[in-house]
């Protein structure tokens, strides 16, 4: 299977998971109907713009998309822990996992 092929399936996966339709997409990404609904139909891979702009909407990065491991999103607040983690200590980092661990 061609690397166009994949694309789009991977496109068609991820549609899936949020049971979201070409034209949701288009909406959410401000790529047009038609450009979205022509990749499918004439099996064309898009351009790394429209393959961004995709991406983006789905709250993945180009390396996720493109990753075999399962990808999912992060809402605000948990991106902005992510963002901040690298700025602690290890010791802080031992705290906070404490923490969690303990309010389970």
């Amino acid at each position: 299977m061609g690397l166009k092929m994949n694309i789009l399936l991977r496109i068609k996966e991820l549609l899936k998971r949020r049971n979201w339709t070409i034209y949701k997409l288009s909406k959410l990404s401000g790529v047009s109907q038609s450009t979205l609904s022509n990749l499918f139909k004439r099996n064309n891979a898009p351009t790394i713009s429209t393959l961004e702009s995709i991406c983006k909407t789905f709250g993945i990065t180009l390396s996720q998309f493109f990753s075999n491991d399962d990808v999912f999103s992060l809402d605000a607040e948990q991106k902005n822990i992510l963002e901040n983690w690298g700025t602690l200590t290890s010791e802080q980092k031992k705290i906070i996992l404490q923490l969690i661990n303990n309010m389970k």
